[in-house]
């Protein structure tokens, strides 16, 4: 059963979110990826058909932004799991005001957000955009060799394997230790 549910996890982890269904928050190439909700509640009404969300508490950060904390309940591969998130988001108001734009709108993209965090950590919906996809925790024999010859020429061998044996230095980290130990080899 344990093996099945991993098996599962792997697969939506692997199933690549289609273009479009990704924006960006900002104008330029560097700003963070999100995906659309619709799409991810489509993934979790395939591979999880029976799953549920609730609103356990909700409320306001001062009169900057609005918090839900929320619950993610599934049946994954006949066991019943739950799983809890929290997510905020910022109140808008008219410029040069206080008051309020749309405050509905703002508190259900809290909960929007909130469930779509959700779906990400606990179903690995989209793990491709949100950077918990199962093949970026390990690295390859490949980046091991790379890093390690990049050690050596900064004088940091010793601390590298410690760092790579203790998993601090895993898959999603490997892109920015190698820019770091580039730099200091110079």
């Amino acid at each position: 059963m344990e093996e099945g549910v991993s098996q599962k996890h792997r697969k939506v982890s692997d199933i690549p979110t289609p273009r479009a269904y990704i924006f960006k928050k900002g104008n330029d190439h560097n700003s963070p990826e999100y995906v659309k909700f619709p799409y991810m509640r489509s993934i979790a009404n395939k591979e999880y058909p029976i799953w549920s969300f609730t609103v356990i508490n909700t409320g306001p950060v001062g009169d900057k932004a609005w918090y839900v904390h929320g619950r993610l309940e599934w049946v994954d591969n006949g066991i019943k799991r739950q799983g809890d998130m929290v997510a905020a988001h910022r109140i808008q108001v008219k410029r040069g005001t206080s008051e309020y734009v749309d405050i509905g709108n703002d508190i259900k993209a809290a909960v929007t957000d909130c469930q779509k965090k959700a779906f990400n950590v606990y179903l690995n919906i989209s793990d491709d955009i949100y950077r918990g996809h199962v093949d970026d925790m390990e690295l390859s024999e490949e980046q091991i060799n790379e890093i390690m010859d990049m050690a050596k020429s900064a004088g940091k061998e010793e601390k590298i394997a410690s760092l790579i044996e203790s998993g601090e230095i895993a898959g999603h980290s490997y892109e920015g230790s190698l820019a770091k130990l580039k730099r200091q080899s110079k």
